[in-house]
């Protein structure tokens, strides 16, 4: 398939994930409607009792879908990002077709009963299976799949937070690991037709509606270093919670499957007597925090309690995504950092309602570990282009200081507690399992360093590759020459018994070694840029026996990768 018919694809799914987005935040706001005061009096219960009934909400969806996923318990399995991720990497971005509708329908249920989830990662699911399924009903290669689910998750976010930047980013930084021309492309264009699409059909409204804010004093960027160290804090703090109460759920809880959803539902709406503010996805808690209506106490009490409700609702069984919830933290710990340094430095600092902004994209570029992709995220949900400096450093502050506990986003960790490690959109364990002397090719065509320009183009006339090592009189390798070093010589006249290999070649030469695996070598390819590197032996590093090829590299894993997916 030719790369503008890719483009006209990928116009096709940001239309169509951008319908389905905004179709999914319809059925939320339906459910929303079914699950709060006006359902209830839909049902003809008087209003007296509306108080005692709606912290019972969350359960009662939570049993609704504890049903669901007790009658049809393959259908919810490949729900989340990491599931997407999975899928890119192992399965060819093979996502089944009915996760369309049963992971919108879910998820829903959960956001709009009151369950502490974001409908960020069912939005990426909808709209990977939108492109994945448009992908196999074309029967395009395994190539063009991944790149139509990276299409479809863009278009999906850009939709559904009017980002199309963050819908882009997200996409390769997150989903394929891939910031190649070819998949650059076609994701711009679905992203930019899913954003079109939901404004279409829902306005051009921004996410968040914040005062414009603004640094007080240059000095003020110290504050923001340490507000970043804080919120790398909190998301680690944040991804531990999550996995172990998961973990609690799964294996230590003595409860019926089908009941544990309720049971999780049932906590949340207890908490929610108290705080109502961590039900949902939390946004118009956060717009207060912004807008300087909520008190420090109340903010601090929720960074805790909004931690504990999300790892509850989505441990228990319920569905959604992590990222509104690591806003909402994030938006709390700002605003009790910047209460305290208000305080403190009146006349240095800016408002609480400022740290409040920066930090909900710091917390949520540690939990993801996709820093660029927040700092833009936020200046397209706020519109807010005034912070970005602030924005920047605690964005970066943060996702290093979660580094420092653990270097896996929380989509990664999730994959690597079911042994599975995701690296740049590829399975490390398959990566690990092959050698490069199972991939090299050992046709290697050397050129000698006193060898004439004449005399190299007809040597390399008869050769297969790019890449061409040059050796000393004994056959030790010295330099390599590329076919591009040469091409810039070929229309210089006079040249031709003048200029020798050794005046061309490049002296830096990294190699591989029979023993290291390809995943080495991939390292090595993305870092040096290059399509070829030559093979020496184990006890003799000057001495070429082969060359491996990125594209061999490539083709022997999606072979293994295909194996495993029959074994499975």
């Amino acid at each position: 398939m030719q790369d503008h018919n890719l483009l006209l694809l990928a116009a096709v799914i940001g239309f169509l994930a951008g319908f389905a987005s905004t179709l999914f935040r319809w059925m939320i706001a339906f459910f929303e409607s079914i699950f709060s005061g006006t359902g209830l009096t839909s049902l003809s219960i008087p209003e007296g009792l509306h108080p005692y009934l709606l912290p019972f909400m969350p359960m009662f969806g939570g049993a609704a879908i504890g049903g669901i996923c007790h009658l049809f318990p393959n259908a919810v399995k490949e729900n989340g990002v990491h599931r997407v991720m999975h899928a890119v990497a192992l399965q060819g971005g093979k996502i089944r077709k009915h996760t369309m509708l049963t992971c919108s329908l879910t998820s829903a249920l959960t956001i709009g009963s009151g369950g502490s989830a974001g409908r960020e990662g069912p939005t990426v699911q909808i709209g990977s299976a939108v492109g994945s399924s448009l992908g196999q009903l074309l029967h395009l290669s395994t190539e063009r799949v991944q790149v139509l689910v990276g299409c479809g998750a863009a278009a999906g976010i850009a939709a559904s937070f009017n980002a199309p930047i963050a819908g882009v980013l997200f996409a390769l930084e997150i989903i394929l690991g891939d910031f190649t021309l070819h998949t650059f492309s076609p994701i711009i264009i679905a992203s930019v037709i899913g954003t079109a699409t939901g404004r279409a059909l829902e306005g051009n409204e921004i996410t968040f509606l914040v005062p414009v804010h603004e640094l007080v004093s240059h000095t003020e960027i110290a504050f923001y270093l340490i507000l970043g160290l804080c919120c790398g804090l909190a998301a680690r703090a944040f991804t531990k919670t999550y996995f172990a109460i998961n973990h609690y759920f799964k294996t230590k809880l003595n409860v019926p499957k089908i009941a544990k959803p309720a049971l999780g539902g049932l906590l949340v709406g207890l908490l929610s007597i108290f705080f109502p503010q961590i039900l949902g996805n939390g946004y118009e808690a956060m717009e207060q925090a912004f807008t300087g209506q909520m008190l420090w106490t109340v903010a601090l009490a929720l960074i805790f309690l909004k931690m504990f409700a999300t790892s509850v609702t989505l441990g228990s069984g319920g569905l959604g995504g992590v990222f509104a919830p690591s806003l909402f933290i994030g938006a709390m710990l700002g605003a009790v950092f910047g209460t305290g340094v208000h305080w403190i430095f009146p006349n240095l600092s800016a408002s609480p309602e400022t740290y409040a902004v920066v930090g909900m994209g710091a917390v949520a570029g540690a939990v993801m570990q996709a820093p660029l992709t927040n700092i833009l995220m936020l200046f397209e949900l706020t519109n807010d282009y005034t912070l970005i400096l602030p924005v920047m450093v605690a964005c970066i502050v943060s996702a290093y200081t979660y580094r420092g506990f653990s270097k896996h986003s929380i989509y990664v960790q999730y994959l690597l507690n079911d042994g599975i490690n995701i690296k740049h959109g590829r399975e490390v364990t398959i990566l690990n399992s092959i050698r490069v002397q199972d991939v090299m090719s050992k046709h290697v065509t050397t050129i000698p360093e006193e060898m004439p320009f004449r005399k190299i183009l007809e040597t390399i006339s008869y050769s297969k590759n790019f890449y061409f090592p040059v050796i000393d009189r004994q056959g030790n390798m010295t330099s390599i020459l590329s076919f591009n070093d040469i091409r810039e010589m070929i229309f210089e006249e006079g040249l031709e018994d003048l200029v020798l290999a050794n005046d061309l070649a490049t002296r830096d030469v990294y190699t591989l070694k029979p023993e290291n695996n390809i995943n080495d070598a991939m390292e090595l390819f993305a870092r040096l840029d290059v399509e070829q590197l030559p093979v020496v032996r184990s006890e003799d590093a000057g001495k070429v026996i082969g060359m491996v090829n990125r594209g061999d590299v490539i083709a022997a894993y999606n072979r293994e990768v295909l194996v495993a997916g029959f074994e499975r």
